[in-house]
């Protein structure tokens, strides 16, 4: 092993379970969180001997948010065709399942912007000012489009109230 490598292979097993559950929030599709997450661990292991010393779970997080959104940007999508079969669930599932598909059933209404600012405000739990600072944007737009996304997810948790 190279030096730095059994450090590396550590981070990796301590911070993949966590990037995939954030690229997921941010991708809504467990496919193309995973592909993520590998891509954002090679780019991490190429700067390894640079940011190992400071915070790589930050460095990685900052990559994973700018890798979602610069696909948000660009014109060309890939979307699968196919639709997946339903499986049945057990009743024991029923209520985790219903919270966690509300859930991405409300973030995929968010925009781009403001599905990335409630996932890096509110599931990494950072400040208003280092959110700001990875998305490249001031404090107050963090701030407004926090509260605009929020809104939205209000409304959608009160729509699912009333159909049920």
């Amino acid at each position: 092993m190279a030096r730095g490598d059994a450090e590396f292979v550590e981070f990796v097993r301590a911070s993949t379970a966590r990037l995939q559950h954030a690229a997921y929030l941010l991708t809504g599709d467990r496919h193309q969180a995973e592909d993520d997450v590998q891509t954002v661990l090679v780019r991490v292991y190429t700067v390894w001997s640079r940011i190992r010393r400071q915070d790589p779970f930050a460095y990685a997080r900052k990559v994973l948010a700018n890798l979602v959104i610069d696909r948000w940007r660009r014109p060309f999508r890939e979307d699968a065709t196919e639709e997946m079969p339903e499986r049945s669930i057990p009743d024991d599932f029923a209520d985790g399942l219903a919270v966690q598909e509300w859930l991405m059933r409300a973030l995929a209404r968010l925009t781009a912007r403001e599905r990335a600012i409630v996932v890096l405000r509110h599931f990494w739990d950072l400040s208003e000012a280092d959110v700001a600072a990875e998305l490249n944007v001031s404090v107050g737009t963090v701030k407004s489009t926090a509260s605009r996304a929020l809104a939205k997810m209000r409304v959608s948790e009160e729509l699912v109230e009333r159909v049920s």
